[in-house]
């Protein structure tokens, strides 16, 4: 299925939210910074071009009347003292060059002119585009010839002006950097409060504090949690009842039926019965990791725990061995961790025979505890499937293979209650590859075996 138009059009922003607010407003005020830079030098060329229009008209005509009254001699003394920043005198003809190309070269010349009273044969001509310089030659009474060389050009800044208009931009984006933390730090707080969110109700309630819209989601968020948790504890204790309820009818059933002549028929009316009662104490397990209450965690070291659950099960005679792996402490629940690999198993023994239990750690520290077996694997297609309350992927109801169906929807919503997730894959060669990825927050790991396969 294509995207929408809009997620399409808009695929180059970035993801979150607090960055999209950065660049767009700093993007902004650096729009709006550099147009005010724009003007400031338009104003400053302006006012400098006005600036030297107003010394030529002045300080021209008495420079060249000056000079016709000295000797050629005394004229070379003086030339220095008659330049200025964006003119100047020379004693000799003008350079080769065109005719002024540009507006403001010819408003020169014409001043110039102006000036002088048209008493003069001008000869302006351009002699340099980039920078530009144009020269305006006329000749003395004497016969010397006089070049005015005028070569336009902003008033020097000054050495602390850029540093000041750096200093400006960094304040900007730190200020647009500030604001736009104060406004997203809020939604991140009720982000992460939603995610922790306790559907027994025994979490903390998200403060109510920070400007009043943060603090309306808050108060609902609170609300919406104890509703949540007392929907939750309304269907618990409706199970708890049926349970207790049906395990006595059913134990009943289990003895009359033991009571009977041992029949072919006996034998599968007891094997219904285990199977419903089995049922029957397997929803209520699920509906309680739903609800289950985790406690403080405890630092744990994950090779000697996973060396007891297997060892667990290799007192009783199950093919369940442990393989070589890396070593890691975490902080986590190690009897609900108990519960999750403990199922992981028992579907590996129930469709394999046999299963394979390791510790991995990843490149970024993730921390995996994987349990493998070479049994008929699972579809690609049904491996989230599989993971959903009742989905069996056996048609049959016998407890050799069939199953309830839920061994692996009670792993993953402990492993999701754990803070972690349960990933299925199947492995090369066949066999299913049932992966518990824990929160790597706080871990403690060497990636280096420590223990040989058991």
């Amino acid at each position: 299925m294509n995207a929408p138009a809009h997620r399409r059009r808009f695929s180059w922003l970035p993801r979150t939210l607090g960055t999209r607010l950065l660049l767009i407003l700093a993007a902004g005020m650096l729009l709006a910074h550099g147009l005010s830079f724009a003007l400031l030098f338009h104003e400053r060329a302006t006012a400098t071009r006005a600036m030297m229009l107003s010394n030529m008209e002045d300080d021209v005509p008495l420079s060249v009347a000056l000079l016709e009254h000295l000797s050629p001699a005394e004229r070379t003394a003086w030339l220095p003292q008659l330049e200025r920043r964006t003119y100047r005198y020379l004693l000799r003809p003008a350079q080769p060059g065109s005719a002024l190309a540009s507006e403001r070269a010819r408003q020169v010349a014409g001043l110039i002119d102006d000036s002088l009273a048209h008493r003069y044969a001008l000869r302006p001509r351009a002699v340099s585009a980039s920078p530009e310089r144009y020269e305006v030659e006329l000749t003395l009474a004497d016969g010397q010839p006089l070049t005015i060389e005028v070569t336009p050009s902003l008033l020097p800044i000054a050495r602390w002006l850029p540093w000041v208009l750096a200093a400006q931009v960094l304040l900007l984006l730190g200020c647009v950097w500030l604001a736009v933390r104060l406004a997203t730090r809020p939604l991140a707080r009720l982000a992460e409060a939603a995610d922790r969110l306790d559907v027994a109700g025994q979490g903390d309630a998200i403060s109510e504090q920070g400007p009043q819209e943060v603090e309306a989601a808050a108060r609902a968020l609170n609300a919406l949690q104890s509703r949540v948790a007392a929907h939750v504890s309304e269907r618990m204790q409706i199970l708890a009842a049926i349970s207790h309820d049906l395990q006595t009818p059913i134990t009943r059933l289990r003895l009359r039926i033991e009571s009977l002549d041992e029949t072919p028929a006996q034998e599968r009316l007891l094997g219904d019965v285990t199977q419903l009662s089995q049922l029957v104490r397997e929803g209520i397990d699920y509906a309680r990791s739903a609800t289950v209450s985790m406690g403080t965690p405890v630092q744990l070291d994950l090779p000697a725990f996973l060396d007891s659950v297997v060892g667990d099960y290799e007192e009783v005679g199950k093919p369940v061995r442990r393989v070589a792996g890396a070593q890691a402490t975490l902080p986590t629940h190690p009897q609900v961790l108990r519960r999750v690999v403990q199922n992981l198993i028992d579907n590996a023994l129930a469709y394999a025979g046999s299963a394979d239990v390791g510790l991995t750690v990843g490149a970024h520290g993730e921390v995996s505890i994987d349990v493998m077996d070479r049994g008929p694997g699972i579809p690609e297609a049904s491996l989230a499937a599989v993971l959903q309350p009742f989905h069996r992927l056996e048609p049959s109801r016998g407890r050799a293979s069939g199953g309830t169906g839920l061994g692996l929807a009670i792993a993953d919503q402990l492993a999701r209650a754990l803070g972690g997730r349960l990933i299925l894959a199947n492995r090369a060669g066949g066999g299913l590859r049932a992966t518990l990825e824990l929160p790597r927050e706080n871990a403690a790991v060497r990636t280096k075996p420590v223990f040989e396969s058991i």
